[in-house]
């Protein structure tokens, strides 16, 4: 089996000619594959993926949610147009026979990336010597599946922005603390919900491998790993401000791995299905701003016209790796598979996979 390293130096093998094609060409194609692949093919597609994208998709959705999908298919081949840390799930969800599929290996997250196993595992001996037995670890399911098998091994569990909440009670009802993996900032606005105290968290930086509090040690309840969400780092409490005071009846609706400060400041905060949800269940003619990843913002535009929907961020713009994932890379694996060429296979080894049920379990 080869590494995520291996597997990454060959994500540009897909050939030149499929960057040159013309949109047009690339869609017939990809429509003919599909069609030849028949039910032998099962296709997943995340909200943040582009239109180009998400228009072959047999179910749209969030990250855990299409793994479920994933599990409860019968299909050879699940191709999954989302990041490598939702196919790795996808692939723990289903069996050994079947392949999934990342169109194009450099489809990662950045946020995932931040806690890496090595890091992690020494995370954890020093704050056991810091604190004893008495942390519970939880993991965003936005990490990888080694940090989802740390977790599993270890008495934790996962969570999912739709039940942080809860997740979080759960885990301090087993000991003392927590230890949450790898957003602090879905993390603190949990807590927060939860009554703990701002002071009361303390901040794991992997990278200097230090542990920044503001209270006695004693005192902390919850250990928050330094790690981020660059889409959402980029909704700042300024476009808060400039929109209050402009347009103070537009509300404003985010998703909690937004900063404190622009959770705090927002009328509503949620998970992507929430925010989705929200805008559904909205009256014709009212005013938004979402702060969440562009490709979703658009797509709710287009599907909601007689809404004034905006952009938090009039600047912003999709996630760059999420996006790698396009119509050249989609076509291309495709036209592999109607030749019997799987590329791409994403494959978690068993040991890692049996750990990694353990967490994702108990959450479900």
């Amino acid at each position: 089996m080869t590494s995520l390293l291996e597997e990454l130096q060959l994500a540009d093998a897909m050939p030149a000619h499929y960057l040159s094609a013309p949109t047009e060409e690339l869609h017939a194609r990809a429509s003919h594959a599909r069609e030849i692949l028949g039910d032998r093919l099962f296709i997943l597609g995340h909200h943040y993926q582009k239109d180009e994208v998400i228009r072959y998709a047999d179910v749209t959705g969030d990250s855990l949610q299409l793994s479920q999908v994933a599990g409860k298919q019968n299909a050879d081949y699940i191709l999954f147009c989302g990041v490598h840390f939702m196919a790795e799930t996808a692939d723990i969800l289903t069996t050994p026979e079947q392949a999934i599929i990342l169109p194009d290996m450099r489809a990662g997250c950045s946020m995932a990336d931040m806690a890496n196993i090595d890091q992690t595992e020494r995370a954890w001996v020093e704050l056991q010597e810091l604190f004893g037995d008495t942390i519970t670890p939880l993991t965003y399911v936005n990490s990888t599946a080694a940090i989802k098998a740390f977790v599993g091994r270890n008495g934790g569990a996962t969570v999912t922005s739709s039940n942080a909440v809860e997740m979080v009670e759960w885990a301090l009802g087993q000991k003392q603390r927590m230890l949450f993996l790898p957003d602090q900032h879905l993390g603190r606005n949990t807590a927060v919900k939860h009554g703990i105290p701002l002071e009361q968290m303390a901040i794991w930086d992997p990278v200097k491998q230090k542990l920044e509090l503001q209270c006695e040690i004693e005192d902390v309840q919850v250990i928050l790993w330094k790690g981020h969400c660059s889409v959402h780092m980029n909704f700042l409490p300024k476009h808060v401000e400039i929109l209050r005071e402009k347009e103070p009846e537009r509300k404003i609706l985010v998703h909690p791995e937004c900063t404190y400060d622009v959770v705090s400041m927002a009328d509503y905060a949620g998970s992507t299905k929430y925010i989705i949800d929200m805008i559904e269940a909205s009256a014709p003619g009212s005013k938004w701003a979402i702060g969440t990843e562009m490709n979703l913002v658009n797509r709710l535009i287009k599907d909601f016209p007689d809404r004034d929907i905006i952009s938090l961020n009039p600047y912003m713009c999709p996630c760059l790796t999420m996006n790698r994932i396009d119509l050249p890379h989609l076509t291309w694996a495709l036209e592999e598979l109607v030749e019997g060429r799987v590329i791409n296979r994403i494959s978690v080894d068993p040991l890692t996979a049996r750990e990694a049920i353990m967490a994702l379990e108990k959450m479900m």
